[in-house]
């Protein structure tokens, strides 16, 4: 039998998240399911969808809590975001690129957030049929698409590619913060280049499969899908999935009982009539033998179960052999009965149900070697016959030695593979230190740059301000300067003015004393001659008027200065 399922690269997200499936056959009105046979393979059973492990009871509460704080978010960003800039989850599944790139670039982070919880809440589906119709339509926009290439997505916006791959895949997990995938890897997974499970990461076809199934179905993985659902999940070490021997294809076994898949055929020791168990894998028709791999599992890997586990992986043993109708196939099934009756009803505890199956496998294997040593005995075999059965066992011997030879070189192209991925990506992060450091670098002189002209600024604030404070002093200097003259020139002004109008009066006066004189001298040479008297009156007058114009002029210069003294 081929070894048992590989554990899954390491770093696969621990999270609650259940994922839908992608295969756009399925409609909402036709769920996957088997109920007419619940004894064979349960409806929906966990190994047959796509699951995310789950999280304790404390990461899914906080899990709530974060999605009631987006709540809480969606209405403060909604009132910050203007009707022309808002984006629906079918406007990214039905709009151009361009214009929802441009659109996200302008929209903050929180409501981005938010336009992601939206669609992890349609993918979990708790609305029912409402969510299930609402995601098909999604995916239905998304497939129908043809301008969604490789060229074009590299020019999406983050959060546009993450819903795009979300829709097309079905799975929520593209969406989890805690999860960041390379844009590359991004596309690689929509166009169906690399494999959808986040803890895989393959490069498809796998292995560089060429088998049918590989090369016709999209997105299909053979190290970590089923053959038949195209779904994967986390659990290994365990009866759930059955690997061929041939082509190292793997299968649910809910999935291979549903499909008929697990039937009876002759046996590999006898060669004659349906005596054994056999799986059938859908990829390459090949027949496996499942006795001993459950054999295999169980030494293997039930040390290591706790009480539950081992029930399940009872249930599964009882279910693959509950149309057996190999003796040693019927054991089996009763057993385990037996062994989970016991369990459940406290006889038994799980190391005691461990150690009682790991026996009757040893029991098994004795029985079986006495059968046939008694069958060998009891007839003789002859020459030609043994001859055919030396070159069947000289073929089976040949056909395992080419699977392990075949096994071998997958598993050398795989490390090789690996190796180089590993090369590269460590050339790659070479190149981003070395980028960081001159990076770094060049950011050090910038900001040592930008010091010393903060420096020499400041410098030249503390001249200017020095520069202003002298300009300042200077100014008020000058002020006064400004206004001492001002008053003296006053004072010169007021000064000059009287002088001015005191050197008219004077020489008013020595005009009117001049002409009185003269009057005088006329007047007495006309008194000689007997003058008038009322002209001597006026005469009298006009005298005692000119002597009295001095002290009138020097009492209106001090009316209009009172402040003033006459110099």
């Amino acid at each position: 039998m081929l070894p048992l399922r590989p554990q899954s690269q390491v770093g696969a997200p621990k999270t609650s998240l259940s994922l839908v499936s992608s295969d756009p056959l399925l409609s909402p009105d036709e769920p996957r399911s088997n109920s007419d046979n619940l004894r064979e393979s349960p409806a929906e059973s966990a190994s047959s969808q796509e699951t995310w492990p789950i999280a304790d009871a404390a990461a899914a509460k906080k899990m709530e809590n974060g999605k009631a704080e987006i709540n809480c978010l969606e209405q403060k960003v909604i009132h910050r975001v203007s009707s022309a800039d808002k984006v629906t989850l079918q406007d990214v599944a039905r709009e151009s690129i361009a214009t929802i790139c441009e659109k996200m670039h302008r929209l903050p982070e929180e409501y981005l957030e938010e336009l992601k919880n939206g669609l992890r809440v349609i993918l979990e589906g708790g609305n029912g049929s409402q969510h299930r119709e609402d995601f098909f339509i999604l995916q239905k926009l998304v497939q129908s698409r043809t301008d969604l290439t490789a060229k074009t997505l590299v020019r999406t916006h983050r959060v546009q590619l993450e819903i795009l791959v979300a829709i097309n895949t079905g799975i929520q997990g593209f969406l989890h913060p805690s999860i960041s995938l390379s844009q590359t890897s991004l596309i690689e997974i929509f166009g169906y280049k690399r494999c959808r499970n986040i803890a895989c990461q393959n490069q498809l076809p796998a292995d560089d499969c060429t088998c049918e199934i590989c090369t016709n179905t999209n997105g299909f993985c053979n190290l970590c899908m089923c053959v038949i659902c195209n779904k994967f999940d986390f659990e290994v070490n365990t009866c759930r999935w059955i690997g061929c021997d041939l082509c190292s294809h793997w299968t649910h076994t809910d999935c291979a009982i549903r499909e008929r898949h697990i039937c009876m055929g002759p046996s590999s020791k006898s060669g004659a009539g349906p005596s054994d168990m056999f799986f059938r894998c859908q990829a390459c028709n090949r027949t496996s033998e499942l006795l001993g791999w459950v054999k295999d599992v169980f030494q293997h890997c039930a040390p290591s179960w706790d009480g539950e586990a081992l029930m399940r992986e009872l249930d599964y043993v009882s279910r693959i052999f509950h149309g057996s109708k190999d003796p040693r196939g019927r054991k089996l099934f009763w057993k385990c009965d037996d062994l989970k009756e016991k369990f459940l009803s406290k006889k038994m505890d799980s190391k005691a149900v461990c150690r009682a199956i790991l026996m009757f496998f040893q029991e098994l294997e004795v029985d079986s070697a006495k059968c046939l040593e008694n069958g060998e005995s009891g007839r003789l075999i002859a020459p030609l016959d043994a001859c055919n059965r030396i070159a069947e066992v000289v073929h089976e011997a040949i056909r395992k030695m080419e699977m392990v030879a075949d096994e071998k070189m997958r598993m050398f192209k795989k490390a090789r593979l690996s190796l180089e991925a590993c090369d590269r990506e460590l050339a790659d992060k070479a190149r981003e230190v070395t980028e960081l450091k001159m990076e770094r670098q060049k950011k050090k002189l910038q900001i040592e740059e930008l010091e010393k002209i903060v420096r020499l600024k400041n410098a030249e604030a503390d001249m200017f301000q020095l520069k202003a404070d002298e300009a300042k002093r200077e100014a008020e200097r000058l002020q006064m300067i400004a206004l001492a003259k001002q008053d003296k020139s006053e004072e010169e002004f007021t000064s000059n003015y009287l002088k001015q109008r005191l050197n008219e009066a004077e020489a008013e006066k020595q005009y009117l004393y001049e002409k009185i004189k003269l009057q005088e001298s006329s007047r007495a040479s006309q008194g000689s001659s007997g003058g008038d008297p009322s002209q001597m009156l006026m005469y009298s007058k006009i005298h005692d008027l000119l002597y009295s114009v001095p002290s009138k002029a020097d009492s209106q210069g001090n009316e209009r200065h009172p402040f003033r003294t006459n110099p």
